[in-house]
């Protein structure tokens, strides 16, 4: 059976180009569009369509307030249809959290020919959802550790630990749950989250707020400290690499790996190398197989590996690649991961 595809913006060329890219694909039906979230609705309860495609910025019910009464009363796959904007940026990552699955980014100058380059991404990204898990999640559902007690503080005071995190579709949120949940003091951390450039700044700053430690856009050159987390900038490749008795972060603009820029699988290689066992690492929800190879060389040199389980992940794609190649030491729900982390780096 094609996924049923209700397509939402307020623009009639965007509904219109939409339609065309989406049904172009056989296992897609487009059931019907709307401009509006109010029309919407009740065109959900006519066409009851597997998923929903969502813009932000609509007349008469702001696409997040429509969202959050989806998933409140009438809970379905969305993916976003966001502007390359900073605003953009901001309202979509907002989205996630409200439990969109996923998001495809429309741009400001020559729509059409920017959403048709987006077609085979966006036909991907919706029967991609229309099997996701949809999940919510509370702001801050998670303590934060600077109210933990004085005992659980973990005295990392230098580069000589470090945690690599992985994650795609979904790793948004799960990311925020991992880091608000780690001290000021926790080891460095490096992340890779499958991202647009224009997004990725903005989602840092995010984390940075939701977490006791600093979290920042990595830049080429950067060290490694502790109680710092580094996460990848959209478009380049993250890498760590030694530089005498510490770590820095590079930043390169090679090719795709694994199709993806920035590659988990990339930065996963990267630590192998520079960090050997002195380092853990994670595979958190996503889709596809990036890093699940090179977790799984981690694993056969020693190095702890946490994936994400299935219950709780949006898509048991990467990390499920991962624990069917044997790349595991463990499967863990997602609030069990961060605390996991620490104690494995502690005994690193």
């Amino acid at each position: 059976m094609p996924v049923k595809v209700l397509i939402i913006d307020d623009s009639a060329l965007v509904r219109q180009l939409l339609t065309e890219i989406l049904s172009k694909d056989p296992e897609i039906e487009v059931v019907g569009v709307a401009p509006d979230p109010l029309i919407a609705r009740e065109k959900i309860k006519q066409l009851k369509p597997d998923v929903l495609t969502l813009d932000v910025e609509m007349p008469r019910m702001d696409g997040l307030q429509f969202l959050a009464n989806l998933m409140r009363l009438h809970p379905l796959p969305v993916v976003m249809v966001s502007s390359l904007t900073e605003a953009g940026a901001d309202v979509t990552l907002k989205a996630l959290e409200l439990g969109a699955i996923d998001f495809v980014t429309k741009p400001k100058l020559d729509v059409a020919k920017g959403l048709t380059a987006y077609g085979p991404i966006l036909c991907e990204k919706v029967k991609m959802a229309a099997k996701a898990r949809i999940i919510t999640r509370p702001p801050q559902a998670v303590p934060r550790p600077v109210a933990a007690a004085p005992a659980t503080a973990m005295a990392f005071r230098t580069t000589d630990k470090l945690i690599a995190i992985g994650a795609s579709a979904g790793g948004t949120e799960a990311l925020r749950v991992v880091l608000e949940m780690m001290p000021p003091d926790a080891p460095a951390t490096v992340i890779t989250q499958h991202i647009p450039a224009e997004f990725s700044r903005p989602f840092a700053e995010r984390l940075n707020r939701h977490s006791a430690m600093v979290v920042m856009q990595a830049e080429d050159g950067a060290p490694i400290l502790a109680g710092h987390a580094y996460v990848a900038p959209g478009g380049k490749h993250l890498e760590v690499v030694r530089d005498g008795a510490r770590w820095r972060c590079r930043v390169s603009d090679g090719e795709p790996v694994n199709r993806h820029k920035p590659s988990v699988g990339v930065m996963f290689d990267s630590v192998l190398k520079a960090c050997g066992t002195n380092c853990v690492a994670a595979l958190l929800t996503g889709m596809g197989d990036d890093g699940s190879r090179e977790l799984l060389a981690l694993r056969q040199a020693g190095i702890r590996t946490v994936v994400q389980d299935e219950a709780t992940s949006v898509v048991w794609g990467m990390p499920g690649t991962a624990y069917r190649l044997g790349a595991a030491d463990e499967v863990l729900p997602l609030e069990r991961i961060a605390p996991r982390l620490l104690e494995l780096a502690r005994n690193a």
